[in-house]
């Protein structure tokens, strides 16, 4: 079991947090040179638009677009129908992890979220009217409502541990992704590599969970909210320690279930693959960006398909949910259930073409 452990947390350093940070930084950079748009202006001026560019702010990677969208909704702003076209455009910090490993299908997903969700968003527009289950526009408008502990020596000791092991870590990382074989150096090396990963995912861990209150669900399952003080590196650390915790979650999960249990879920989806997409599906139900990135990791095992995926994928609504919860629950409830629809019908159209 031990040595189950160190294979699953150096494995989730080595194989994905590296990458996932490096993804993260660029994403950050490129972003952050840019304004959001907001919905209010093109719904008055240009009303067709308004369901593309909801759902190409889903689309992008993060929960930051659905946010937008949800709390624009709440306030009067944009339309039920940019609601649900977010929400099923929307793979929130799952996309990261997602393009940091597997960029073809990162980039297939988020294309299909953004079709499907401009189209959805159309559909709902025509059948309700806009300001269907809009709340009271009086109400105070959170932008998000996870908290973190903020503190400055977090930070610092967080920033000096990846300033100091992120290019070694991704020289590491780049090896045994090109499948480089350390025995030809020394047989001692394969196994001091395995403890470096799990040492440095078990650090990543530690930090993250200073960082979190942990008072319930939401604190486990949502990102935290910007980082005090705030700084691009400060949050590409922060996403980075929570999705390489859900991380280390799946594939310590799979490994207990095979080894435990005995319950090998890559022959349990083979034998059974005409459930994965209402499986996939109906986790991405559950509000928070963690269960999510659960599914996109036992994807890129090999163990859930991709049928599963992009059903997870349109059905999630990651962060989004929860000030959609506090504020609008009602719209919460209709619009999470109007995006479990494409999500089934998308899933199950993948499903029956690639068998």
């Amino acid at each position: 079991m031990q040595n189950v452990v160190l294979q699953s947390l150096a494995d989730a350093f080595l194989q994905v947090s590296v990458f996932v940070a490096a993804t993260l930084y660029f994403y950050y950079f490129f972003v952050g040179r840019y304004q959001w748009l907001e919905l209010a202006h093109v719904r008055q001026n240009f009303p067709h638009f308004e369901a593309p560019l909801a759902a190409f702010l889903g689309a992008l990677p993060g929960c930051g677009g659905a946010i937008i969208v949800v709390t624009q909704f709440t306030k009067g702003q944009a339309s039920f129908g940019s609601v649900v076209a977010v929400l099923v455009a929307t793979m929130g910090d799952a996309a990261f992890l997602l393009l940091a490993t597997k960029p073809i299908e990162g980039v297939m997903i988020m294309v299909s979220g953004l079709m499907v969700g401009a189209v959805c968003g159309y559909v709902v527009n025509a059948i309700h009217p806009e300001n269907y289950l809009q709340p009271d526009n009086s109400k105070a408008i959170p932008v998000h409502t996870c908290h973190a502990i903020q503190d400055s020596k977090r930070f610092k000791v967080a920033r000096t541990f990846w300033r100091t092991l992120l290019t070694p870590s991704l020289v590491l990382a780049l090896l045994i992704a090109f499948q480089f074989n350390f025995d030809v150096i020394s047989p001692a090396i394969e196994q001091y590599v395995v403890w470096f990963g799990a040492v440095s995912a078990f650090i990543v861990i530690c930090l993250w969970s200073i960082a979190s209150p942990g008072q319930d669900y939401q604190a486990f399952a949502c990102e935290d909210d910007k980082p005090d003080p705030y700084s691009r590196l400060n949050k590409v650390i922060q996403d980075t320690h929570f999705v390489t915790t859900w991380v280390v979650v799946a594939f310590i999960f799979y490994e207990l279930c095979v080894n435990l249990l005995g319950l090998d879920l890559r022959q349990w989806f083979t034998n059974y693959a005409i459930l994965a997409p209402l499986i996939g599906m109906a986790i991405g139900l559950l509000p928070g960006c963690g269960p999510q990135i659960l599914v996109t990791t036992l994807y890129i095992q090999g163990i859930v398909p991709f049928s599963a995926l992009i059903a997870n994928a349109m059905s999630n609504d990651g962060d989004a949910l929860f000030p959609a919860i506090a504020l609008a629950p009602k719209a919460a409830l209709v619009a999470t259930l109007y995006s479990s629809v494409p999500a089934l019908i998308v899933g199950y159209g993948i499903y029956f073409i690639a068998s």
